[in-house]
């Protein structure tokens, strides 16, 4: 039975999925992870965690985001992060540029490719320096 949970995969297998299939698993991972850190910081009713939660998952948050984690990313992160910031997009919300929802991309799909490396040791530091904990 295969463990989706902790899946690990190849870089070579990685290189098969679509730059925006690696953003769409980076979205969830990285919605998960903002949950979990909002539940743990005590916001736990759910109109509120719902609404901090899209506070911190929007396209303009995550492009700051990405911002702050630019000078801490490995070459290999550096290029996982530009592969999905260069993806082609047929559309962008209306709350976001297409500069920042470009960089949510690039976000999204590094958080995507840590998470199907196995890397979450990974995944929690560049976190701890996105919420300011590092």
């Amino acid at each position: 039975m295969t463990d989706y949970f902790q899946m690990t995969m190849t870089d070579s297998e990685i290189s098969t999925i679509s730059n925006l299939g690696l953003a769409h698993l980076g979205d969830g991972v990285y919605e998960l992870l903002i949950r979990a850190w909002l539940c743990k910081q005590g916001k736990a009713t759910a109109k509120g965690l719902h609404k901090a939660a899209v506070g911190y998952v929007s396209a303009p948050a995550q492009a700051e985001a990405a911002g702050r984690l630019l000078p801490h990313l490995t070459e290999g992160e550096q290029a996982v992060y530009r592969r999905g910031r260069n993806a082609r997009v047929n559309t962008t919300p209306q709350s976001a540029s297409l500069e920042e929802y470009h960089a949510a991309t690039g976000l999204e799909a590094l958080f995507g490719c840590l998470y199907l490396k196995g890397e979450t040791r990974r995944i929690n530091e560049l976190f701890g320096i996105i919420m300011g904990e590092q």
